[in-house]
């Protein structure tokens, strides 16, 4: 079937043109021909994403069909809207992309082939397809010919909803149609939309085929040793798996099976703001031709940016494939993970700097996803403020969380050590030096600190080392580093309370796995 009449089956007819798989070049020739961004002096395509600037949670809705009802994980995050009002919003999508161009990605999600899927990507803009062309992996000429797409995405940002015809919170919609195979991307520019679609999409199918879907970065030793790391957003989960001594499998999004992990993505979509080329000198040198660049300030006459400039975004990004990085695994494969790494910044100061974690406190940690804002980094914050994402990444999980946490289980119980680092601040009031965390993930990777005696947290449980290699041994135990115990005590509270509450909510979790979390 060609393009055309794949797209008519659709609803897509009278397209004024249709561009399939272009190349990064042909795309961002179109995009500047209509408008929808300028070149920056590194050659990288430079666009603006309006009113959003960042994923637009409460715009995402999942169809409460019949085939998925009692599956779906429904709640704040997961949020139904009805076949009618869905099959509305669709026709009327369609209907707006009538006689306007329209462009075409086919490619795929899952570097193993085995568990490979097929997304058909349609875009009313060429800056959008670019992108989603960059970021996931990208299909041979063979098989351009005989693709057979799995899943349908299709991106109409100038298409806005109204909110009291269409039962939309606002203008904007993300709504994923599990049943029918099909995601709408409404009234967003925001690029970032079409890549967690897919994940969200690939968080529902892998779980069926025995798959571990992942929100996490993935490295692979010399020997051929994966790893694989979580972490919320300024944990530190890009730079520390960034590793000279090892490939990066990737940034982001991983799938677990029996015999290997996997890369979904074939690229990455890395932050900009205060980017320089000292500190993370991969991604400076990736913004160049065929990069996306998202609302990073420029100068107008040089070409320039400025990435400490945040009046555009503070969510300021960039995509590229993951070939611009120069230590980079290719194939997007490695082996079975020997080691899993939990990055959390604890602002209280009284989570160790690295523990082990037996098979229900893996899942414990897991499930509660931790990490803190610290006091003056957002209006209002003059305390730590606790933040918990399930599985780190409730966002895009549409299952049960404790069935991605029996799946990481399986994982531990057939030989993967888990330990939780904690990457912020201890009873000092400074954050824990990167030196001393690279150090302590390199022990974790080597296996070098299982030769350390560990000593049990006394309110977490968790089983801490007594030394590491590389690391003054009195920041092992955060109480040594307090000069009053009595606040520590205090923080200690603080923080166990504020997991246990929020453990609450998973209701059907085991009581293994709800005993392995604190103790007061």
């Amino acid at each position: 079937m060609n393009i055309e009449a794949a797209l008519a089956d659709l609803g897509i007819i009278n397209a004024k043109a249709v561009y399939r798989n272009l190349t990064p070049a042909e795309l961002t020739e179109h995009a500047l021909r209509r408008g929808e961004g300028t070149l920056s002096t590194t050659g990288a395509l430079v666009v603006k994403t309006g009113k959003y600037t960042g994923r637009s949670a409460n715009d995402k809705f999942i169809v409460d069909s019949e085939g998925v009802h009692d599956e779906i994980a429904w709640g704040s995050v997961n949020k139904p809207i009805s076949q009618e009002k869905s099959d509305a919003i669709y026709n009327k999508v369609v209907a707006y992309l009538q006689n306007k161009d329209v462009f075409v990605f086919d490619g795929f999600a899952g570097a193993d082939p085995k568990h490979q899927k097929a997304f058909r990507v349609v875009t009313e803009l060429a800056s959008q397809n670019m992108f989603i062309h960059q970021l996931l992996r990208r299909p041979s000429k063979e098989q351009l010919e005989d693709f057979r797409e799995d899943f349908t995405i299709i991106a109409a940002p100038g298409f806005k909803c109204i909110p009291e015809f269409d039962g939309t919170r606002s203008e904007a919609a993300i709504i994923i149609d599990y049943e029918k195979h099909m995601v709408v991307i409404a009234g967003s520019q925001y690029a970032g939309e079409i890549k967690k679609s897919v994940f969200s999409v690939m968080n529902y199918l892998m779980p069926k085929e025995g798959v571990f879907p992942m929100h996490c970065s993935a490295n692979i030793g010399k020997d051929g040793d994966a790893a694989v790391f979580f972490g919320l957003s300024g944990t530190g989960k890009t730079t520390l798996s960034a590793d000279p001594n090892r490939k990066l499998i990737g940034d982001d999004e991983h799938g677990w099976s029996e015999d290997s992990v996997f890369n979904f993505e074939g690229g990455c979509y890395a932050k900009c703001i205060n980017l320089s080329a000292e500190n993370e000198p991969e991604i400076y040198g990736a913004i160049k031709f065929g990069s996306l660049v998202e609302n990073v300030v420029m100068d107008p006459e040089t070409r320039e940016f400025d990435f400490y400039d945040d009046s555009l975004a503070v969510n300021s990004r960039v995509g590229y494939p993951i070939e611009y990085i120069p230590n980079a695994e290719l194939s997007g494969m490695g082996g079975i993970p020997k080691t899993v790494i939990f990055l959390t910044a604890d602002a209280y100061g009284v989570l160790p700097p690295i523990s082990k974690l037996d098979k229900n406190q893996a899942a414990y940690y897991f499930m509660s996803g931790f990490t803190s804002k610290l006091a003056g980094t957002e209006i209002g914050v003059k305390e730590p403020v606790p933040t918990f994402s399930t599985c780190f990444g409730e966002p895009f999980l549409p299952l049960d969380p404790a069935l991605y946490a029996k799946m990481l289980m399986e994982k531990v119980e057939a030989g993967a050590k888990v330990y939780l680092i904690n990457t912020g601040w201890n009873g000092t009031g400074e954050r824990i030096k990167l030196r001393y965390t690279r150090a302590m993930v390199t022990a974790a990777l080597t296996g070098e600190i299982e030769k350390a005696e560990f000593v049990k947290d006394p309110v977490f449980g968790v089983e801490v080392p007594t030394s590491v290699e590389g690391v003054p041994s009195d920041i092992l135990i955060p109480a040594n580093t307090w000069a009053d115990k009595a606040v520590y005590d205090e923080k200690v509270k603080t923080l166990a309370n504020s997991f246990i509450e929020n453990f609450k909510k998973y209701t059907t979790a085991s009581a293994e796995i709800v005993a392995a979390g604190p103790k007061l």
